[in-house]
C-alpha cells in the first residue's frame, strides 16, 4: 500500500486507491496572491498578479500532492443571510461601508476584483472544475466534497475553520497555507492536539467558545483559547458546556459558570454559524484533475492576451506529466 502521507506518492494504475482529492480555498488562494505577488500587469496594462499567484499555486501544489482529482471551491456567497440572521456581525467588517444595507457586497481592491473574471476564464479552459452553491461559502463546498469522498482529501486554505473538518480516519487534511503556499503546514489531528490541546472533531467548539474577529464571531467574552480548550477537555462539546453551566451541582467554577450563563443566547446559534455545512447538493461527477486543457486555443489565446505565458507553461507541465 502507498504511503498516502507522502506528497511525491505516485498514483498508479497498480494501486487499488482512489487518489487524493485536493480541494482548494479558492479566494483564500488568490487573496493571498494578490496581496503576496508583486504587481504584474498585461500587456494592456491589466493587473494580473492573483491570476499568474494562482496558477503558479496550483502548479506547485498538483506538483508535490500530485493529486488525481482538484475542485476550485468557490464563494457563491461569502456571507450568506442566514448566517447574518443568527449573527449580524458576521463578517460585517468586511462590507463595502457605501453599501453596508448589501450584505453581499465584499470590499475587494478593485485591482483584484478586475482578475477574478480572468481566473475563471483561465481555470474554464484549462479544464478545472469550479463548484460553488447559492446561499452557501467555499467552506460549505468543501465541507460537503470532503464528507463522504471515498478518498483521502487535501484542504488548501488559509482558514483556521476548517480544521473542524480534520479526520485522521478517512485521511482528511489541511494544508494550512497562512504563512504561504511554500510554507504551508499539513494539520492532521496531531497537529491540532499540539497546538490547541482539543481534537479536530471539537475545533468548531473550539472556535465558537473562543470567537473570531476576522469573521465577526464575538465568542464568549472572558473566553480565550486557553480556557476554551480547558472546558472542552473537562465537559467535551459546548452542549456538555451549557449543561454543567446550568447545573447547580457541576464543579465547574463559578467565573466560566456566570461566563457561559451570560452568553447562552449566543451558543444557541453560534455552533450553527461555525459549522460547514456537509451536505449540500453538489455535482459530483467531474472532479477529475485534467492532464491535457480542455482548449487548448482558448489556453493559448488567454496566454497571449494577460501575458501569462510563463505560468501558464510550468502549469501545463505539471498537468502533463
Amino acid at each position: 500500500m502507498r504511503d498516502v502521507t507522502d506528497p511525491k506518492t505516485k498514483n498508479d494504475e497498480t494501486t487499488s486507491e482512489p487518489g487524493r482529492l485536493m480541494l482548494l480555498d479558492t479566494a483564500s488562494m488568490y487573496f493571498r496572491a494578490f496581496f503576496g505577488v508583486p504587481e504584474i500587469t498585461g500587456p494592456d496594462g491589466t493587473p494580473v498578479n492573483a491570476v499568474r499567484g494562482l496558477m503558479d499555486f496550483i502548479s506547485r501544489l498538483v506538483d508535490d500532492y500530485e493529486p488525481t482529482h482538484l475542485v476550485c471551491c468557490w464563494d457563491n456567497d461569502w456571507r450568506p443571510q442566514w448566517r447574518v440572521d443568527l449573527i449580524p456581525t458576521y463578517k460585517t467588517h468586511r462590507v463595502v461601508e457605501e453599501v453596508a444595507a448589501a450584505p453581499d457586497v465584499e470590499e475587494v481592491p478593485d485591482p483584484l476584483q478586475v482578475q477574478v473574471p480572468i481566473i475563471l476564464e483561465v481555470l474554464d479552459a484549462f479544464g478545472i472544475t469550479v463548484i460553488g452553491a447559492d446561499g452557501y461559502e467555499a467552506d460549505d463546498v468543501i465541507g460537503t466534497l470532503a464528507t463522504g469522498a471515498g478518498q483521502p482529501v487535501d484542504i488548501v486554505t488559509g482558514d483556521r475553520d476548517l480544521f473542524q473538518l480534520v479526520d485522521d480516519e478517512v485521511d482528511v487534511r489541511v494544508l494550512y497555507i497562512a504563512r504561504g503556499v511554500g510554507r504551508h503546514e499539513r494539520v492532521t489531528n496531531d497537529w491540532v492536539q499540539d497546538k490547541y490541546a482539543i481534537d479536530a472533531r471539537q475545533y468548531a467548539d473550539f472556535a465558537t467558545l473562543r470567537g473570531d474577529a476576522s469573521d465577526g464571531l464575538p465568542g464568549v467574552p472572558g473566553v480565550g483559547e486557553k480556557t476554551a480548550a480547558t472546558l472542552l477537555q473537562r465537559f467535551g462539546d459546548i452542549d456538555g458546556i451549557v449543561a454543567a453551566a446550568l447545573d447547580p451541582a457541576s464543579d465547574l467554577g463559578p467565573g466560566p459558570r456566570g461566563k457561559i450563563k451570560a452568553a447562552l443566547d449566543y451558543l444557541e446559534v453560534a455552533p450553527t454559524v461555525v459549522a460547514v455545512a456537509r451536505e449540500i447538493d453538489l455535482d459530483r461527477s467531474d472532479l477529475v484533475l485534467p492532464r491535457t486543457p480542455r482548449d487548448a486555443a482558448r489556453v493559448a489565446e488567454l496566454a497571449a492576451t494577460w501575458g501569462l505565458e510563463s505560468p501558464t507553461e510550468r502549469l501545463l507541465a505539471v498537468l502533463g506529466r
